[in-house]
């Protein structure tokens, strides 16, 4: 009942809270209209991060009211709270970010800085990797301090910079997020993390009561409150039992391939990567002829089916190959289609 009852919080919250974020955006001006990469028709909200960050706050608040009363198999964590504070705390930093992106076109160094800055607040939080296991040998090794923040910092950007990327496409970001949740909460679940795996839930919760908004043709964006947040929640949900850097890795393949791909290409043309352009994967593939709907619920069941062998497979060295493996094949075709969709 518990897990019934945060999952509807932020779903049913979201439902009713999506129009009237698309209407304040549409009153405030926050409005995206077509031209250079954006192709939608019309003009439409931007607002939609509102609808996201609200629920989902509003969900883990809940969470710590319920949670309590949840089995803890491995004992209650001494610093639970202290890391759901960090969620919470980094995910309103980011939304705020985010709101000042949608106002005023944050530039790329400010967005990074921005970026940085809800990393530390993770490590604040204890939401940091400290401890990885050898795929090969399964020992435990525990990282120097320096290097637990140097690794949770680029974590915590990469995330939110994957998510913000991948927000290209109607309901993909949220589409895509969404499969991730689903798959987190099992992961804990299963793990005996009973009251963590709450956190999951409601950011599930939320994205499909957005979707329904979201799906093409979308009448409302989630702009940079919506990609921001969800980057910064994903990031730090996936280590609040433990990271399970694998499990994201696999979940979030595609994009992250796309992105490392994205950084190189961007940082050897213009010296950034931020700055936005039509050569990501799932815009490569709608100017190819795929429709937006199609490269969405491509992108959804591939997250779900390598989410499925993060799931059934225990073995961290099948799992290491196998990440490898598909990785070398999102790149082999991300080169393909480069060279097939560019003159």
């Amino acid at each position: 009942m518990v897990y019934v009852a945060v999952f509807l919080v932020a779903f049913l919250l979201a439902l009713v809270i999506t129009p009237l974020a698309a209407s304040l955006g549409r009153r405030w001006g926050l409005v995206d209209v077509p031209g250079g990469r954006r192709q939608h028709v019309g003009s439409v909200p931007r607002t939609g991060g509102w609808a996201l960050f609200l629920p989902f706050l509003a969900a883990a608040a809940l969470s710590t009211c319920l949670g309590p009363r949840l089995p803890a198999p491995e004992g209650i964590d001494p610093n639970e709270s202290r890391r759901l504070a960090g969620v919470l705390a980094g995910s309103a930093f980011m939304f705020l970010a985010g709101l000042l992106d949608d106002r005023r076109e944050l530039k790329p160094r400010s967005q990074l800085l921005a970026q940085f800055g809800a990393g530390a607040i993770a490590v604040a939080g204890l939401l940091f990797i400290e401890r990885v296991r050898n795929p090969f040998s399964d020992e435990l090794i525990v990282l120097p301090f320096f290097l637990t923040v140097l690794v949770t910092l680029v974590w915590v950007v990469g995330m939110i910079n994957t998510v913000n990327f991948l927000d290209g496409l109607d309901g993909l970001a949220a589409g895509v997020t969404g499969v991730v949740a689903i798959v987190l909460f099992i992961h804990m679940y299963q793990a005996g993390q009973h009251s963590v795996s709450l956190l999951p839930l409601a950011l599930l919760g939320c994205t499909l009561g957005f979707l329904p908004y979201n799906w093409y043709p979308a009448r409302v964006f989630m702009g940079s409150t919506g990609s921001f947040f969800l980057g910064y929640a994903l990031a730090t949900v996936s280590v609040a039992g433990g990271p399970r850097l694998a499990t994201m890795m696999l979940l979030l393949l595609v994009p992250v391939v796309d992105v490392g791909w994205l950084i190189l290409l961007r940082s050897r043309r213009s010296g950034t990567f931020v700055l936005a352009d039509r050569r990501h994967l799932h815009f490569r593939l709608v100017d190819l002829g795929y429709s937006q709907r199609q490269v969405v619920v491509g992108y959804m069941v591939l997250s779900a089916v390598f989410g499925i062998v993060a799931l059934v497979v225990a073995s961290r060295v099948v799992k290491l190959v196998a990440l490898v493996a598909l990785a070398g094949v999102v790149a082999l075709a991300l080169a393909l289609l480069a060279k097939r969709s560019e003159p």
